[in-house]
């Protein structure tokens, strides 16, 4: 039981050394903004209008499909 506990501690170091070595680094990269910061885009409508978006691709997805598939069915006559 011992060993095993040892064994799996162990394995944790060497998995997590290669992240602790990158942390000071990532630390330093938020530190220095010499930019200004980006500003974030407000959301793009309501999530009653995103939803109708969403469906209405969707839809027209789905319509772009059949028409396909009726074409490849159906292949143009000579």
């Amino acid at each position: 039981m011992l060993k095993s506990i040892a064994m799996i501690s162990l394995g944790a170091a060497i998995v997590l050394a290669p992240l602790t070595a990158l942390a000071p680094v990532a630390a330093l990269a938020q530190t220095n903004q010499s930019a200004a910061p980006a500003a974030s885009a407000p959301p793009a409508g309501s999530h009653k209008s995103q939803t109708r978006h969403r469906s209405n691709l969707s839809r027209e997805r789905a319509q772009a499909s059949a028409k396909h598939m009726l074409h490849m069915r159906h292949p143009a006559q000579p």
